[in-house]
């Protein structure tokens, strides 16, 4: 069953140096889906365990299984607006429509 389109929870602010975590699920797709999320139309980049210069300054930690998104310190630089796209490999991928974070 291809995905429905997901539910996204995204605060409209947050303060600097907070925790904040984004929410996305869909319930239909079967297999479960997997999530991606996107700033600003950019895909975000899941964590590896590479010590690379990229990675260096990722402040979040992206689950692809449960679709959240987890900011153990927000920071300005995580203003921005945010969508979550939901995927199985079944159909098309589905959107939720883009919120804004203020921080």
């Amino acid at each position: 069953v291809a995905p429905a389109t997901p539910v996204c929870e995204v605060p409209s602010s947050a303060m600097t140096g907070t925790v904040v975590e984004l929410s996305c699920k869909e319930t239909e797709g079967s297999p479960p889906s997997e999530y991606q999320w996107y700033k600003n139309g950019v895909p975000l980049l899941e964590k590896t365990g590479t010590g690379s210069a990229r990675a260096a300054n990722i402040t979040y930690t992206m689950n692809k299984k449960s679709g959240t998104l987890l900011f153990n310190t927000v920071t300005r630089n995580d203003t921005g607006e945010y969508y979550c796209e939901a995927s199985n490999g079944i159909g098309l991928s589905q959107k939720c429509s883009v919120k804004r974070m203020q921080v």
